[in-house]
């Protein structure tokens, strides 16, 4: 299932940098092929077996993101992304790094069924010190990958910097590689030490659905604001590796799946709007966008409203299943922070729902030649943003409609028909041995 979610990811990608990409521009030639080798940095990475498979799977899907984030050569604020992606992430693979290191020197075996095997015949690695202080290094490690608090400082301000199709990429992809090795690796290599990891990775989970959702509600960035979500998002899918049972396996993949659906289709609405105004990604930009962008109003409604976890959408779904997850799991009190961190997110997310339908456009607007990531774009010099016949499709490409359009209505449809992609999650829950 989640092999699914990063090829999904990775073609999305594509079709929103597209036209984006510039192709005479220098540097650019190499951009689809740096897409294609992080995606498949992350199926080595869910797929690994080994420790050291594992290690090479983070490396081949963080480097090529390092280039991507600095891909737009004539922003300032892009170069300063790759460089503070490349600063942050490297001291996250190297913490990594330690940690599994640590965890071999503890149990003798880099294979995750030998590490099981080793702590269900030795009890007393359990409580080795070495084999503790690996654990809390792993989690350090994997919490900068998947912007967990308090290592998710980096975030707003390389979503913000980078190109927003390697933003949207980073938020979905990246997050899911990473919480599928939490799954993988905490779920199956460390079950029989449950009891030494998972309180101290619960505690994690509600801070990170606290700051996350509180570092939300003072943004104007669009993509800050998805930024700040996004931390407090990886909170909530915590709650389902935390509880170590099927239930929340199944829980977290099906959470995963629609995260990428409801996040695709909000970035779509900022790559238009990058495009077709000189806003930017700023919150102004969606101003009047349901009287003047219907195609793109609704879709950003339906993923904003998903995310909040209103009912009868996807998002509804994968929050009540990890709620149901934790209850089961005896997590009630971390259910608790989830219902708490959806009700403060309804204060950001409705904020955009209103800027979208209950303010008026702005009369005019510019699109600039370096709108949305790159030049060379076909626009009008000037767009009039109460006259369709201008700017729009055109202006952003027709292709980013679709993707926005296509992300908004599989929101609503896994809402009401949740059915077969919760199979796929529950075959994902299946596929891990050791949990009950």
């Amino acid at each position: 299932a989640l092999n699914g979610v990063f090829l999904v990811a990775a073609a999305a990608t594509t079709v929103l940098g597209w036209r984006a990409l510039a192709p005479r521009e220098a540097a650019h030639g190499e951009w689809f092929s740096l897409v294609l080798a992080s995606a498949g940095g992350m199926l080595v990475l869910v797929e690994a077996t080994n420790l050291v498979t594992l290690f090479l799977g983070l490396e081949l899907l963080s480097i090529p993101l390092y280039v991507l984030c600095a891909s737009e050569l004539r922003r300032a604020t892009s170069l300063e992304s790759g460089l503070k992606y490349l600063v942050i992430g490297s001291v996250g693979s190297a913490t990594l790094l330690y940690g599994l290191a640590f965890i071999y020197g503890a149990t003798g075996s880099t294979d995750l069924s030998g590490i099981a095997g080793a702590l269900n015949s030795t009890q007393s690695t359990l409580t080795d010190p070495l084999f503790l202080t690996g654990i809390a290094l792993v989690v350090t490690g994997l919490g900068f990958k998947a912007s967990v608090a308090p290592f998710h400082q980096w975030t707003p301000d390389v979503y913000e910097g980078a190109p927003t199709p390697i933003t949207a990429f980073m938020a979905t992809a990246t997050k899911a590689a990473a919480l599928g090795v939490f799954l993988r690796l905490f779920d199956v290599a460390l079950i029989d030490a449950q009891d030494n990891w998972a309180p101290a990775v619960a505690a994690l989970a509600a801070i990170t659905i606290i700051v996350g959702n509180v570092g939300a509600l003072g943004q104007s960035s669009v993509k800050r604001i998805l930024a700040w979500s996004g931390v407090a998002q990886a909170g909530y899918m915590l709650a389902g590796v935390v509880v170590s049972t099927r239930l929340g396996v199944q829980a977290t993949v099906f959470y995963l799946a629609v995260y990428l659906v409801m996040n695709f289709a909000a970035f779509a609405v900022v790559v238009a709007r990058e495009r077709e105004t000189s806003l930017g990604d700023d919150m102004s930009a969606l101003a009047g966008l349901g009287g003047s962008r219907p195609l793109l109003a609704w879709p950003m409604t339906i993923s904003m409203l998903g995310l909040a976890g209103i009912p009868a959408t996807a998002g509804f779904i994968g929050k009540f299943n990890l709620i149901g997850a934790a209850v089961d799991g005896s997590y009630t009190w971390l259910a608790v922070f989830i219902v708490v961190g959806s009700m403060i997110s309804l204060a950001y997310y409705l904020r955009i729902v209103a800027v979208m339908w209950m303010t008026e456009a702005p009369l005019r607007t510019t699109a600039p030649v370096m709108a949305g990531g790159g030049a060379d774009v076909d626009v009008e010099p000037e767009v009039l943003e109460r006259d369709p016949t201008l700017g729009g499709p055109r202006a952003a490409g027709w292709e980013v409609y679709v993707v926005a359009v296509l992300g908004g209505a599989a929101s609503l449809v896994l809402g009401i028909v949740p059915g077969p992609l919760f199979d796929l999650a529950r075959d994902a829950g299946s596929a891990l041995p050791g949990l009950f």
